[in-house]
């Protein structure tokens, strides 16, 4: 990620693995919507398989990070969206099970480690259904899709109006 980037919404997850594609279905969204207005200037909208690595090289730098994955939780409330907020500097990792073996979790604190967490990271993650084969969401997963694309949406105005006033 450039020195410029500033805002990094980053959906994780296998498009090919059903409810595990929410987060690669918020990007598209946002994608889409985008088509008809400019995203904001130094804003990345990214994929990503749920690699550490590749996860921390997305967010590096960014001022914001919002990330959209697929949880696991017990007992299951599918389409259920919990969001978690972490600081940089803050310890620990998102309270969730990914859908991924390894993911999100490892990636918080290896970054955390290595000092390379965005200023701020904001996790949707959203409680799926069915994670076998196949490219559909289920469909209380898909339901949460556009609301999830607007608190996104919302997440990044806030980020930028907050550091607005700073300046």
């Amino acid at each position: 990620m450039s020195a410029r980037t500033r805002i990094a919404v980053i959906g994780v997850g296998n498009e090919f693995r059903r409810d595990d594609g929410v987060g690669p279905a918020v990007i598209a969204r946002l994608r889409a919507r985008a088509a008809g207005r400019p995203l904001p200037p130094g804003m990345l909208l990214a994929t990503c398989d749920g690699d550490p690595a590749r996860l921390i090289g997305l967010w590096e730098g960014a001022e914001l990070a919002v990330v959209v994955d697929a949880a696991h939780a017990h007992p299951a409330r599918p389409g259920h969206v919990h969001r978690l907020s972490l600081a940089a500097g803050a310890p620990g990792r998102p309270p969730t099970t990914s859908s991924h073996g390894l993911g999100l979790g490892e990636a918080v604190e290896l970054a955390g480690i290595l000092g390379r967490l965005p200023g701020q990271l904001v996790v949707y993650a959203v409680e799926g259904a069915d994670d076998s084969l196949g490219t559909e969401l289920s469909p209380a997963v898909a339901r949460v899709v556009e609301p999830l694309a607007d608190d996104v949406e919302s997440e990044v105005t806030r980020h930028r109006d907050t550091a607005a006033r700073g300046r």
